[in-house]
């Protein structure tokens, strides 16, 4: 077994990991270890925005989860796509920015957790970004990620904006700023015509400092306790089994499915699963890997009159042309995701904040390259997701076996909870009304999922459960809790119970969900963590770097 020894091992070099690379190597003296189960992030249609949809669905940087059948959802088995690969999801999602609304910090904050309300969490959510209208009350100026509205270009994008004005919703300049309601361009996190992943805007910037170690294609099999303190970490890379000392703190950042997994595999979780896999117990917290929560997305399909620019894109020889032009120059019609356009609506007047999200998709989603005469161009249609925000119904991720190479139970019972079924039909309704307006109605050639003829209520809610899937949002499976929530596994510092010198820092902390897309919440978590990471030692100097001193 090879050996080496480090101030903090990160495990996961996704969104947080590689943040808290970033932030805890800033002083050039911490020792860090990032741990990375992927490969590198070099493939060409990882940067280019254009190429998220072939990447997300041939799965190659992607984990390749799917949960068990679910009965909820006719007995299907759900896709979980999460990013194996540096900068983790964030380097294979669809690169929107959203932070979710005030209440939910609000709401965070009165489950015993004030730190973690709105106005502790701004700083660190403005700290992250350089958003495009320079920095203000809201936004921020000078942080590491890159955020702007989507610039696609589509006649079918300006419909979409007036249709949602006849139906009586207004336009929002900013849903990150004061105020959520409303319909707007998307937020990016897109710099100069490429994904700005949480690997180009934080690991990347940080990889010549000396005291930064990058392990990639390194599986992280168990973290090693003794004494009730986590002192290590065993990982397998290249068939080699290796272990790595942390003198301060291990910090998992696997996700929601890969970090209660393994804590699970290194003794932490409910007693009885442990036993069943006869994994030794370090620390009883049966709240591991519970409380998993999605965002459901229902979706809504509509053949298209007029020709969509995706479609003319979409022939072989220009879209040769089109990539080198976004590869090598940054500009052109790969530098921008189809739609570009979401609105946070409320499922009826008496919501307190919008619940339902509706994302639009300019194009159609069985797009693939073509070249006429050898092969025919596809359909050409549009949708639109129409996403639950704050579901009650809730899932776990359970051991299926002690050895870590084997996946684990994943089980979301989506719209398992009458009530989440209910919110997402007002949504369907919702859009289907906005489809009617004179704004859209010339670009709707007809409705192809569900159909016009699907009407009443048992035959949507079947449309529903048989093509409903996430929006790839997962989190809560190591909630963080105050300090009289029994069924926490983190405390407010994000540090687990039971074991000194272990902490859990990406979406499996959230308390519940919040109204929006995740990523730009799980790097609010790391940033604010590696403050707190940073102030748990402040006003001393590490026992390595003593040595390190003395010896030199």
């Amino acid at each position: 077994m090879q050996s080496s020894s480090f101030d903090y091992i990160i495990i996961g070099a996704g969104s947080a990991g590689c943040t808290l690379a970033n932030r805890l190597t800033e002083d050039g003296r911490t020792r860090v270890l990032l741990l990375e189960a992927g490969g590198w992030d070099r493939h060409p249609l990882i940067k280019l925005p254009l190429g998220w949809g072939k990447v997300l669905l041939d799965r190659v940087y992607d984990w390749g989860y799917d949960t068990e059948p679910e009965q909820t959802m006719s007995g299907r088995r759900i896709e979980v796509a999460r990013g194996k690969v540096i900068g983790g999801s964030s380097s294979i999602n669809a690169m929107a920015y959203v932070r979710g609304n005030r209440a939910d910090y609000e709401r965070w904050a009165g489950h015993g957790l004030p730190d973690w309300s709105y106005d502790k969490v701004l700083p660190y959510f403005r700290r992250q970004e350089t958003w495009e209208g320079g920095a203000g009350e809201y936004r921020g100026g000078g942080g590491p990620l890159a955020t702007r509205r989507s610039r696609y270009q589509d006649p079918l994008v300006d419909a979409y904006l007036r249709a949602a004005q006849e139906t009586g919703y207004a336009l929002n300049d900013d849903y990150n700023g004061a105020r959520q309601d409303g319909f707007a361009r998307m937020q990016m996190t897109i710099r100069n015509g490429h994904r700005d992943s949480a690997a180009t805007a934080y690991l990347r910037p940080a990889l010549s400092r000396a005291n930064l170690t990058v392990q990639v294609n390194s599986l992280a099999t168990r973290i090693v306790i003794e004494g009730g303190r986590a002192v290590g970490v065993e990982y397998d890379h290249k068939a080699t089994r290796c272990r790595a000392a942390a003198e301060r703190e291990v910090i998992l950042c696997g996700g929601a499915i890969n970090s209660p997994q393994l804590l699970m595999l290194s003794g932490i979780g409910d007693p009885a699963e442990l036993s069943a896999h006869a994994i030794a117990l370090k620390a009883a917290l049966p709240g591991v890997g519970k409380n998993l929560q999605d965002h459901v997305a229902a979706l809504l399909m509509y053949g298209r009159r007029d020709a969509s620019p995706l479609l003319q894109a979409m022939r072989a020889d220009r879209l040769a042309i089109i990539l080198a032009q976004g590869l090598v120059r940054g500009t052109g019609f790969a530098t921008e995701l189809p739609g570009g356009i979401t609105g946070f609506v409320r499922s009826d007047p008496g919501q307190p904040i919008p619940d339902i999200q509706l994302l639009f998709i300019a194009g159609s989603l069985a797009a693939k390259p073509y070249m006429p005469p050898f092969s025919k161009p596809f359909g050409d249609s549009f949708a639109c997701r129409i996403v639950l925000l704050r579901p009650k119904s809730r899932g776990a991720v359970t051991l299926a076996s002690a050895n870590p190479m084997v996946h684990p139970k994943i089980r979301q019972n989506l719209l398992s909870n009458q009530d989440d079924w209910s919110k997402l039909r007002a949504g369907i309704r919702i859009f289907r009304e906005l489809a009617r307006m004179p704004g859209l109605a010339p670009h709707i050639a007809r409705e192809i999922g569900p159909g016009a003829d699907v009407t009443t209520e048992s035959e949507l809610e079947r449309y529903v459960r048989e093509t409903a899937v996430t929006a790839h949002h997962p989190c809560g499976t190591c909630r963080m809790g105050g300090r009289d929530d029994e069924g926490a596994v983190v405390d407010s510092e994000l540090r687990v119970r039971g074991v000194e010198a272990l902490r859990v820092v990406d979406a499996s902390v959230f308390p519940d969900l919040v109204g929006g897309n995740i990523n730009a919440p799980v790097i609010m978590i790391a940033e604010k963590a590696s403050d707190l990471i940073r102030n748990s030692c402040a006003g001393s100097i590490s026992k390595s770097w003593q040595r390190r001193e003395q010896s030199a």
